[in-house]
């Protein structure tokens, strides 16, 4: 079914006087960061002084801008006109909505925590007005909208509103290769500075970023931006995996503290478990629920061999014999499990795999001399986990490069950065191997498989025995982080990640099935909760309704796979592009003819 479009307003203006108002909008709500929103330093940021921004002052201050950039750009200003190569009004609304959000969450959070709206300055009452002229004003220009007679309500309405439907991109002006390249690599410059702010943002301050970037990625969606940039950094892959790789490793050079840091090495020990669990869930597409005992089984193991004074063993291996043996103990334990259970499909191997989880748990929690053999003092675990040294480098020292002192965490983050790397390469080579689409094959239809000669049980069994794995190696890395490993540190739901539930939610979150999708969904998964601590008992509520909301306009996950989410939409209208013929194949038609 073909999908028409309209450029009609939501808002009957005209176009002139909104597109202008729009920008003096974006001008005075700019401006109003620069005065005092409330009277009193309680508020967190402190947002008293006149003179300059602070606090969420400067989320606001930012979404003002880019919204005027979005305006100047839509009066055809010189210089600004690569900001939207989709030519819509769209992406101007969506960067709009985001101020709009963010400037009013700001003055609601105000008024509630101070005890009404008598504690706002002058300034908070312009930045509110302003920002919702500029909103209201952005509403009247045409926009996008998908007109499909057999769209629902809802949709139709977001569709009004957010533009729902592809725009045709104009035709870029070629860059020469050392541009493409400098391009690339301001884009991950600014996606470092943008993910060291958030990461460093108070809870407060951190909803009101969430906000803004949440409507900022659905602008440079809708602007085209996000289409230009990915089609250079396929055209360039190797120096995207570079400048990729050196973004992440600068990270601990922008942190004062080691509190961040440790925040950073948490989510990629996450990122490189749930990387795992896609092998399993996403290449094979076996429902497991239990994959945080493989985590724990390469955790407990490392913690007894590398020397800790409450081991029972007494041994003290070298970190790279450490992670191997953690890795090799996940390895047996994944075929042990794999072999009785993977001959169950569906529900019932969910409900072997969760119950095996809860037997690890369970059975760490009995070793303690007892209840069972004395092994991992029981509910105690293993505390007192010495830092690593490898090859004379201490990692619980503090160590002075170039100019800037680092703390151990930030070596503990570089050494996982390295795992991360590794994970990321061995699921990009199995999952462009012959076994990778066996597994596939299997994920789609295995009894079509089996019959077209594949050996299920062996290619699942494979796929299991590579998770677990993965998960040990990162666990060996954990374990020395925390200096402890205990059994309440690995059940299948619990408030704070990685737990089996928590893992599986990345994996469909981010989207199965690809190498960028567990990974940003991980580093949702575990920053948001982190920093919505302060919403109490509201917490899992709010969380749990964004998820609700993604998986329902958003099944495939927030990075797709090309074949979910053709899976997913296939009923949904497309465009049919219009047959485009070039003059070379014009002239080359009439020459045969004649």
């Amino acid at each position: 079914m073909t999908n028409t479009h309209e450029t009609t307003p939501v808002i009957p203006l005209p176009e002139a006087g909104a597109r202008l108002a729009t920008t003096i909008g974006a001008i005075a709500t700019l401006a109003s960061t620069f005065l005092a929103w409330t009277w009193t330093d309680e508020f967190p940021g402190d947002l008293t002084v006149t003179g300059y921004p602070g606090g969420l002052q400067v989320i606001t201050l930012v979404g003002a801008a880019l919204t005027l950039l979005f305006a100047l750009a839509g009066h055809g200003a010189r210089g600004l006109c690569w900001l939207n190569p989709a030519g819509s009004n769209n992406a101007l609304l969506l960067i709009a909505l985001g101020t709009f959000g963010t400037t009013w969450y700001t003055v609601i959070a105000i008024a509630q925590e101070l005890g009404g709206i008598a504690n706002l300055e002058p300034g908070g009452f312009v930045a509110a007005a302003a920002s919702l002229i500029t909103l209201l004003a952005a509403l009247g220009l045409p926009l996008h909208r998908d007109t499909d007679p057999t769209a629902g309500g809802l949709k139709k309405a977001l569709a009004a509103v957010f533009g729902i439907g592809s725009t045709k991109l104009a035709r870029p002006k070629a860059l020469p290769s050392w541009a493409q390249i400098l391009v690339i690599a301001a884009a991950f410059a600014i996606g470092l500075f943008v993910a060291s702010y958030g990461l460093q943002a108070e809870s407060e301050q951190f909803v009101g970023f969430l906000i803004l970037a949440a409507f900022g990625v659905a602008t440079l969606s809708r602007s085209g931006l996000s289409a230009r940039l990915k089609a250079l950094t396929t055209e360039h892959r190797k120096v995207t995996v570079i400048a990729a790789f050196a973004a992440a490793a600068v990270f601990p050079f922008t942190q004062n503290t080691d509190q961040f840091t440790l925040l950073a090495v948490s989510i990629l020990i996450f990122a490189t478990v749930a990387l795992g669990l896609n092998v399993v869930v996403g290449l094979a597409g076996l429902l497991d629920l239990g994959y945080v005992a493989f985590l724990g089984v390469g955790a407990y193991t490392a913690a007894l061999v590398s020397g800790s004074t409450a081991s029972t063993f007494g041994v003290h291996l070298p970190f790279w014999a450490a992670a191997l043996t953690g890795a090799a103990a996940s390895l047996i334990f994944g075929v042990l499990i794999g072999a009785p259970t993977l001959r169950l499909r569906g529900d019932y191997l969910a409900i072997v795999t969760l119950g095996f989880g809860e037997i690890f748990r369970i059975t760490m929690g009995n070793l303690d001399g007892t209840s069972g053999p004395s092994v991992t003092n029981g509910p105690n675990g293993v505390p007192n986990i010495p830092d690593l040294k490898f090859f004379g480098y201490d990692f619980g020292a503090e160590h002075t490069i170039g100019g800037f002192t680092l703390g151990s965490y930030a070596n503990y983050f570089w050494l996982m950065l390295l795992c991360t790397a590794l994970v990321v390469t061995i699921f990009a080579r199995a999952g462009n191997s012959r076994i990778g689409r066996a597994w596939v094959a299997i994920r789609e239809d295995e009894t079509a498989a089996t019959a077209m000669g594949i050996n299920g049980f062996r290619v699942k069994l494979i796929a299991f025995a590579l998770g677990a794995t993965l998960a040990g190696l990162a666990g060996t890395v954990q374990a020395h982080v925390q200096h402890t490993v205990v059994p309440e540190m690995y059940v299948f739901a619990g408030p704070v990640p990685p737990s089996s539930a928590f893992l599986l939610a990345a994996v469909i979150l981010g989207g199965m099935g690809t190498i960028t999708g567990p990974l940003l969904g991980a580093t949702l998964l575990y920053v948001i909760p982190t920093k919505l601590q302060f919403l109490n008992d509201y917490q899992l509520l709010f969380f749990g309704l964004a998820l609700i909301l993604l998986m329902r306009f958003r099944p495939e996950g927030v990075v797709a796979n090309k074949r979910q989410q053709l899976e997913y939409h296939e009923n949904d209208p497309i465009d049919v592009p219009e047959p485009r013929q070039s003059e070379e194949t014009g002239a080359g038609i009439a020459k045969a003819g004649a």
